[in-house]
């Protein structure tokens, strides 16, 4: 095994939780170096990978040519910066969902990608949700018919602010960027780029200093049924909502609940020879009310395994065995620019035509 040593950029919430842990679990990489000035984080990682090297400056990382991959887990407006830096430094480049902060940038570190031959993607991991395999099984087997209606929500209630960059009023920060472009992802990896969009995008609490509520509406055409998607988040949202609800010719699904990994991975639940790792409880398996087989039918649907680790063993077989990269920066330049025009949207009051 072709095992790819990596150095990890950052040590926030996004590296600590989302990534390192699950590339040392993984048999083909090494994290060869972590990148953070945060004196807790610092002590942190020295603490939970020791044979990994804790620098504070990140051309230690950019620059040291033993590293091939680098994980960019950073706040949004310096990831083109840092992933020009890599990609021209020989490395290959993840860096953490959203893409960049603005379509223009993107492009860019696509053309720069393809000039250096090196692989570049974002970290859209729910696609790797046991969620949205489910919905994605549901809607391929057929069991709702053709889909005329699909919605997702990302619903949460806090009402008062963290203090992280996230929060502040800044290029590519809000819950746009943040949650939006999970759910923006997911329903152009099922559908495909839409034919209009429209956006209703606020700020809904007196302390926020930026967007922290969002409804887009993707339009698709009589190819899919005149489709119609609808994709929400806010932050006061104390009830339960749907996560996702289909609407089909012959019936619906419903499916409340969160996938479980994030919850267990900030618990510092091991994925070593975890043969639970990504299972849903029974309690919040989808409901699926539709006829199947010319049979009325009503219960729960089991979830798919969810698996963060599937994105990360396409990237190592995409650059070592030159496998189809499953999540590529094009997609994650859709994304960006579906958010672009939701903005759009959302300041004209109007439907946008993509």
């Amino acid at each position: 095994m072709n095992k790819l040593k990596v150095g990890i950029i950052g040590f926030g919430m996004s590296g600590r939780v989302f990534h390192a842990p699950l590339l040392e679990s993984m048999k083909e990489y090494e994290i060869n170096k972590i990148y953070t000035k945060n004196p807790e984080a610092i002590k942190l990682a020295e603490k939970e990978y020791p044979n990994a090297r804790v620098v504070q400056d990140k051309n230690e990382i950019i620059k040291d040519e033993e590293i091939e991959l680098v994980i960019l887990a950073v706040p949004n407006k310096v990831h083109f910066i840092l992933a020009k830096d890599a990609m021209e430094n020989g490395k290959h480049v993840v860096i953490e969902k959203p893409f960049v902060v603005n379509s223009e940038e993107g492009g860019r570190l696509i053309e720069i990608s393809h000039r250096e031959k090196r692989i570049l993607s974002v970290y859209h991991n729910r696609r790797y949700d046991s969620d949205f395999r489910t919905i994605k099984k549901v809607i391929e087997k057929g069991m709702v018919g053709e889909v005329v209606e699909y919605e997702a929500y990302y619903n949460r209630f806090r009402n008062f602010l963290k203090g992280n960059w996230r929060e502040e009023q800044e290029e590519g920060s809000g819950i746009l960027f943040d949650l939006g472009s999970h759910l923006i992802d997911q329903a152009l990896t099922l559908f495909g780029y839409p034919e209009k969009v429209f956006g209703d995008i606020r700020t809904q609490r007196k302390c926020a200093k930026t967007t922290d509520y969002f409804q887009v509406t993707l339009y698709y055409g009589e190819n899919l049924n005149n489709l119609k998607v609808t994709l929400k988040a806010g932050m006061l949202v104390r009830e339960s909502t749907p996560r996702y609800f289909l609407t089909g010719e012959n019936g619906n699904f419903v499916k409340y609940g969160l996938d479980v990994q994030e919850n267990d991975l900030k618990n510092g639940r091991k994925l070593e020879g975890n043969m639970e790792w990504g299972k849903e409880p029974k309690d919040i398996w989808g409901i699926l009310n539709s006829e199947v087989n010319g049979m009325s039918f009503r219960g729960k649907i089991e979830s798919e395994v969810g698996d963060y680790r599937d994105y990360y063993r396409n990237i190592h077989n995409a650059i070592v065995l030159e496998e189809k990269l499953e999540v590529t920066a094009e997609q994650a330049l859709d994304v960006i620019k579906i958010i672009e025009l939701a903005e759009l949207s959302s300041r004209e009051g109007r439907i946008i035509n993509t």
